[in-house]
């Protein structure tokens, strides 16, 4: 009976899946939309069909399927978020390669989260366009983790030469990877100032904010897209240029399994807070904002 269990779905565990009423399925059922077996004498539906039709009737990147199964956390590099992700103990790989390669990753069920920072002009917010085209449907949530101090990074002695993003012209600049939210902001900010691509020298290519800012530390660049914390942690120059909004795209089944309630449960510790507040340029009173709910 636990097989014949597993490959069929009840009324009930349907409309759970679909977050539709019983009486929906009933009505889905009685017009052939669905896969279904009255064998028994009562509704059942074949697992593994209704998952073909599911997608077979899905737009957007796999809004059905469950990401569970992957412990790894996407996305963005956030230093906080990664020392959170150590210190809570959470046990969740990494591969942090960008907003938007988290997003594609995510999407095929690679991981559990996704941290991003996705600026969209045509709001002037974050994130929320992004999410929304590709997981309308989709069980996840977007939670806010926190706000951060974007700018240039430079050397110290050399902030009062940076007052904007023109002062970027000649200057030798770390790009980092296109799948990342800052390089599209980097593009962004360049147009917005009458910057084209050739109008900068670009260095090797930064896969972190880390490494953004040791390059600059090293001489090997006079500038980086990058995060007050660190300049601070680096000592180097910074001059601002905006707030970004960080947000985590989460599978919402997996957001009620152990990694990521522990995850979130130490990010409402006294030590979370005073590292918080250690690294420059951090906002988290928002943090566990719900900004998109889906399917």
């Amino acid at each position: 009976m636990a097989d014949f269990a597993s490959e069929f779905l009840t009324t009930k565990e349907l409309a759970d899946l679909l977050h539709i009423k019983e009486r929906k399925v009933y009505d889905l059922a009685a017009s052939g939309a669905v896969p279904c077996s009255r064998a028994t004498g009562k509704l059942l539906f074949p697992r593994r069909a209704v998952e073909a039709w599911i997608d077979d009737h899905s737009s957007g990147i796999a809004p059905t399927r469950s990401n569970r199964s992957g412990k790894v956390f996407l996305g963005s590099h956030d230093p906080l978020l990664e020392w959170s992700l150590r210190a809570s103990g959470a046990e969740l790989a990494t591969f942090f390669d960008g907003s938007l390669d988290g997003l594609e990753r995510f999407g095929r069920g690679e991981g559990v989260a996704t941290g991003i920072h996705v600026f969209e002009p045509e709001t002037g917010g974050w994130n929320l366009a992004s999410v929304r085209a590709e997981f309308a449907a989709a069980p996840v949530a977007l939670v806010e983790f926190a706000w951060r101090q974007r700018g240039l990074i430079i050397a110290p002695d050399a902030v009062a030469a940076y007052a904007d993003v023109t002062a970027l012209k000649g200057c030798r600049v770390v790009p980092r990877q296109d799948s990342a939210g800052s390089q599209v902001l980097l593009r962004y900010l360049m147009a917005q100032a009458g910057l084209g691509r050739d109008d900068v020298q670009w260095g090797d290519t930064a896969r972190s904010e880390s490494d953004a800012a040791l390059a600059v530390l090293e001489g090997k660049a006079d500038a980086a897209l990058g995060l007050r914390a660190m300049a601070q942690q680096f000592r180097l120059g910074f001059v601002p240029l905006l707030r970004e909004r960080f947000d985590i795209l989460v599978d919402r089944g997996a957001w009620f399994d152990p990694p990521l309630q522990r995850l979130f449960g130490f990010c409402r510790s006294n030590v979370f807070l005073e590292k918080a507040r250690d690294l420059a340029g951090y906002d988290v009173a928002g943090l566990g904002n719900v900004h998109f709910n889906g399917g």
